[in-house]
């Protein structure tokens, strides 16, 4: 039964998933123009940078902020009112403290929009991430600190891999005609997001392993890290079309995700669909 009580979280919820998938469309498209045009992929700071500098960029970045707040804010509430239903166990816990992290995460990448914005970035040159990491080795602990953080990175790309190996994400979202025919591609798209946030994982871990604060970052390492592979330059624009197809899937789920506590009996998920007719129901 939903509750109606909490209707006022499914808009943050599908302005907020919006938000995200604006955010992986824009590096994906810079990245494959950028490709093109003999030049490198982008990171998600590069990106936003660019559009910043187009015609309509000041507007275009007030929309992606404004959909990252909502993000973390949509995140936010449901790990505090434990919408989809978690539970309170240590695996529940943990689930929604995961939630709150990633909408953190996405709240800091929305108030990058903001300084791109009001132009208060640092035009200086280096990496800001390189420069944080060194920071953070540089305390007591901090390589095991910046360790421990790369294997939960790590741990988050398996969990997309799993996910879209699994086909789970089909418990949340609402069976229709899209995404009952267009399934293999929202499934590319967060296996897609799995290797990405994978390498970014294993490249902080390579970075507390060496000491090396300049080996981790984030998209942007991890395009310049398969582009040094064999036939790298494939897999950087496969890795580019991938996160394209993960911001349609974001883009599905917010016009199509089931929330379990805000949920219509009457909605039928695209799991109990498939399994429907798997049954020859």
């Amino acid at each position: 039964m939903a509750d109606d009580k909490l209707n006022w979280a499914m808009p943050v919820m599908r302005t907020g998933y919006a938000g995200r998938a604006l955010v992986y469309a824009i590096v994906s498209g810079i990245s494959l123009f950028a490709i093109w045009h003999g030049e490198e992929a982008k990171g998600t700071s590069e990106a936003l940078s660019m559009v910043e500098r187009s015609p309509f960029g000041l507007v275009a970045l007030w929309v992606v902020a404004l959909g990252l707040f909502a993000y973390m804010a949509w995140r936010l509430v449901d790990a505090g009112f434990d919408l989809e239903d978690h539970g309170t166990d240590a695996k529940g816990i943990l689930a929604r403290l995961g939630q709150a992290v990633t909408g953190l995460i996405h709240g800091a990448l929305g108030g990058l929009a903001l300084l791109l914005i009001f132009g208060s970035t640092d035009s200086g040159e280096g990496s800001k991430t390189a420069f944080y990491l060194a920071k953070l080795m540089s305390w007591p602990f901090g390589e095991i600190i910046l360790g421990a953080v790369a294997l939960v990175t790590m741990g988050a790309g398996v969990y997309y891999l799993a996910k879209a190996w699994t086909q789970s994400y089909r418990k949340k979202l609402q069976a229709n005609r899209f995404t009952l025919h267009w399934n293999r591609l929202l499934q590319a798209g967060v296996a897609a997001q799995g290797v990405s946030v994978l390498i970014i994982g294993g490249l902080m871990g390579l970075a507390a392993w060496q000491h090396d604060p300049q080996a981790a970052g984030g998209l942007d390492k991890a395009f310049g890290w398969l582009g040094q592979q064999v036939y790298g330059q494939v897999l950087v624009t496969a890795m580019c079309v991938g996160l394209g197809l993960f911001a349609l899937f974001m883009a599905v789920n917010a016009v199509y995700r089931i929330i379990p506590r805000l949920k219509d009996p009457d909605v039928m998920s695209l799991a109990t669909k498939v399994k429907q007719m798997a049954d020859g129901a």
